[in-house]
C-alpha cells in the first residue's frame, strides 16, 4: 500500500512539472514571460540569443538551463539576477555588462534568503559583484567561469561574495579582475575547493570572521596582496599553490587574529612573503613547500604556539623574520637549504640546531631600506659574526631538530 502511494506521488509530479522553451521563435520570447508561467518544479529552457531584460527576479523553485551560452545583458545598468527562495538551478547562461551602484552591490546574480541553490556553468563578465550571496544556506557554485574589467578598489566588486552563510561549496571556478576573487565573512561549514582565482586587484581569497571551514586544492595566483584569512578559527588550508603574489605588501597568505588551524600541503612559490603570521596561535603548519619567496615566514612577536614542522625551505631570500626577540612558536624537523650543520650518526637530522633568523634579516625588519645591501659582502659578514658569536637573533626561535635532506612532499 505504501509503495502504491510513493508511485502514485511520482508521476503525479512527473506530470504537472514541465519544461518551458525561450528563444526568438518560441511561443514564449522573455525569460521574464516563463518565470511568471512557470509552477515549482518546472524546468526553463533559454535559447540562445541575447536578452535585455532588465532586473529578473526569481522566488519559485525552478531550474533555468540556457542553451549554447544565451546571453542575459545587464546593459550596464541593472542587477540581472535576483533569485530568493529554495531548490533553484541557473546552468549554462552568460551573463554581462550588470550595472554599478555606489550604494547598492549590484551583482550578475545575487541569492539573498535563500536555501539549495545551485549555481553552475555559467560565464559572468564585465560585473561589479559577479556572484553576491548573503543569508543563504546550502549554496553551490560551481564550474562557472568569471572575469571583471578592474579599475579600483572602489569601483569593482568581488567575484564570489558570500555573507553570513552556511554550508556552501564554492568548487571549479575560475575568477580573475575583481576587487576580491573570492570572499567569505560571516561564513561557517563550507569549503572552497579547486578553484583558480588570479589577477584581482586586491586578495585572491578574502576570508574574515569564519570559522570551521576549509579551502583545499586552489591555485591564488598574482593577485594584488595574494590571501588573507582573518578573525576567524578552526580552518583547514590544505594542498593550495599560492604563487607568484608580488608586491610592497603581497602575501601568500596573510593570517591575522586566527586560531586553532591548519596548513598543510600548500605550496608557496614566489610569493613576496609566504606566510605572514600576526595575533596568531595554535595553528599547525606542516608538509609546506616555501620557495623562491622573498620572505618564506614573517611572524610576528604576538603569535604563540604555533608548530612549525617537516616543511621544506629552499631558494628563499630570508627564511624566517620576526619583530621580537621572544618567540613562543615551535620549530622542528624542517629541511632548510641553508644549514651548514652535519649529522655524524646519519639519522638524517643535523646534529647542530639551525637558527633560521639571520641578522640581516632582523636589520630589513627594521630598516627595509638596508635590502639594498642584499648580497653584499658587508652582509654576508654580518651573518657570519652573527653564526661565530650568536646575540643579536632570537635564541629561542630555532630547529633543533633540521633534516639533512629535503622532504618529498
Amino acid at each position: 500500500m505504501r509503495i502504491s502511494f510513493f508511485i502514485v506521488l511520482f508521476f503525479s509530479f512527473s506530470c504537472h512539472a514541465r519544461t518551458i522553451i525561450v528563444g526568438a521563435n518560441e511561443s514564449c520570447h522573455s525569460l521574464k514571460q516563463a518565470i511568471i508561467i512557470a509552477k515549482d518544479g518546472d524546468t526553463i529552457q533559454l535559447k540562445p540569443g541575447n536578452y535585455k531584460e532588465g532586473s529578473i527576479i526569481l522566488t519559485k523553485s525552478l531550474t533555468i538551463i540556457g542553451e549554447n551560452s544565451p546571453v542575459l545583458d545587464g546593459e550596464n545598468k541593472y542587477e540581472i539576477l535576483l533569485i530568493s527562495g529554495n531548490d533553484i538551478t541557473i546552468k549554462g547562461i552568460h551573463f554581462r555588462n550588470s550595472g554599478y551602484s555606489a550604494l547598492n552591490d549590484f551583482a550578475s546574480i545575487k541569492l539573498v534568503d535563500c536555501n539549495k541553490v545551485t549555481i553552475e556553468n555559467n560565464s559572468i563578465s564585465n560585473a561589479y559583484f559577479a556572484i553576491h550571496v548573503s543569508n543563504s544556506a546550502f549554496t553551490v557554485i560551481r564550474n562557472n567561469t568569471i572575469s571583471g574589467t578592474p579599475t579600483s578598489e572602489q569601483l569593482t566588486g568581488n567575484g564570489i561574495h558570500l555573507w553570513k552563510s552556511n554550508n556552501a561549496l564554492i568548487e571549479n571556478n575560475q575568477v580573475k579582475g575583481h576587487r576580491d576573487g573570492i570572499y567569505f565573512e560571516f561564513v561557517t561549514f563550507s569549503a572552497i575547493k579547486k578553484n583558480l582565482s588570479e589577477k584581482n586587484i586586491r586578495y585572491g581569497l578574502h576570508f574574515m570572521f569564519s570559522n570551521d571551514d576549509t579551502y583545499t586544492s586552489n591555485t591564488f595566483r598574482n593577485n594584488g596582496a595574494g590571501v588573507a584569512v582573518m578573525y576567524s578559527k578552526k580552518v583547514r588550508m590544505e594542498a593550495n599553490h599560492f604563487e607568484k603574489n608580488w608586491g610592497p605588501s603581497a602575501y601568500g597568505i596573510l593570517l591575522k587574529d586566527i586560531s586553532d588551524s591548519y596548513i598543510i600541503h600548500n605550496t608557496f612559490l614566489k610569493n613576496t612573503v609566504g606566510i605572514h603570521l600576526e595575533g596568531t596561535s595554535r595553528m599547525d603548519i606542516q608538509e609546506n613547500i616555501f620557495k623562491e619567496n622573498g620572505w618564506a615566514l614573517k611572524v610576528q612577536a604576538s603569535c604563540e604556539d604555533n608548530d612549525f614542522h617537516h616543511n621544506n625551505f629552499t631558494g628563499n631570500s630570508f627564511d624566517v623574520a620576526t619583530n621580537g626577540t621572544l618567540m613562543l612558536n615551535k620549530f622542528d624537523n624542517n629541511y632548510w637549504d641553508k644549514y651548514e650543520g652535519y649529522d655524524i650518526n646519519k639519522d638524517g637530522i643535523g646534529d647542530v640546531p639551525y637558527h633560521p633568523v639571520s641578522l640581516y634579516a632582523m636589520i630589513t625588519e627594521q630598516n627595509p631600506n638596508a635590502l639594498l645591501l642584499m648580497r653584499s659582502f658587508t652582509i654576508q659578514l654580518l651573518d657570519r659574526a652573527e653564526k661565530a658569536i650568536p646575540g643579536l637573533t632570537p635564541e629561542n626561535l630555532v630547529d633543533n631538530k633540521p633534516l639533512m635532506k629535503s622532504l618529498k612532499l
